[in-house]
């Protein structure tokens, strides 16, 4: 199976029809921007490819208007048909800050034409970038002065606690992580809604199904209660439930697929 990127579901369904590209930001634009993606599809009949997606905000270069993506809490789905492309910026959490200052929360589950947020420079982009995916030089051109604006206390930190928490999929108590980090709950909770965009309830559980997920995928038998314990769940049951909430059936199913 072609390597996809965490959190693509039906990944061996993916990989004949969706090649992505990822590319690093430069150095100055590093604490803000995590890495470019640049996804091509070629679909001879049409196909919903579906993502659990990550605590992160987007802006992708788009036929026919670049859209900025908030945080989607659901299956995020897109139906491809025919041949084409897109580039996104995969921002940091509180990364997206110097470009749009409310908060990431008011962007959640939304897809909002990016003229909107940062005026009609970017539609003017679209072509450009479309045409050359691969230099993402002029992204960075379009980006740099717009991300030299200082960032909120905070944002730094929301990138920091989103990081630990996707490396340890084990963490999984909203109370533990705040006392590791000497602050109380509703300090956390409000450094997410301004930063992230979700809650750290939310972020807790995604890596959570992530990682089960990329098990029910790799092409090894699974024993869910063993990984239920390591994840934290109660039981077989309650990751059951979770990942069905999430995928929409139950991961034994989901790694037969």
């Amino acid at each position: 199976m072609a390597d996809v990127p965490r959190g693509v579901l039906y990944p061996d369904q993916h990989a004949p029809i969706v090649t992505v590209a990822t590319y690093p930001p430069s150095t100055d634009l590093a604490a803000c921007v995590e890495y470019y993606w640049h996804v091509r599809w070629e679909a001879a009949e049409p196909y919903e490819t579906k993502v659990l997606s990550h605590p992160n905000i987007h802006l992708v270069f788009e036929e026919p208007v670049p859209l900025v993506y908030g945080v989607d809490r659901s299956v995020f789905t897109r139906r491809l048909t025919g041949t084409g492309h897109v580039l996104g910026v995969r921002f940091l959490p509180g990364g997206f800050h110097p470009l749009w200052p409310g908060p990431a929360a008011d962007l959640t589950d939304r897809r909002v034409p990016a003229s909107s947020l940062l005026g009609p420079a970017v539609d003017e982009l679209n072509a450009r970038v479309l045409a050359d995916p691969a230099d993402t030089s002029v992204v960075e051109d379009f980006l740099r002065p717009r991300l030299a604006a200082p960032r909120p206390p905070g944002a730094a930190d929301a990138a920091e606690i989103v990081r630990r928490i996707t490396a340890d999929p084990s963490l999984v108590r909203v109370d533990r992580l705040a006392a590791d980090l000497g602050v109380s709950v509703r300090t956390l909770q409000r450094l997410f809604a301004d930063h992230v965009g979700v809650s750290p309830k939310w972020v807790l559980r995604r890596a959570r199904l992530h990682e089960a997920a990329a098990r029910a995928h790799a092409g090894t038998a699974v024993d869910w209660a063993a990984l239920a314990s390591d994840l934290g769940y109660s039981d077989q049951a309650h990751l059951t439930r979770d990942f069905t909430a999430a995928v929409g059936v139950p991961p034994g199913r989901y790694a037969r697929a």
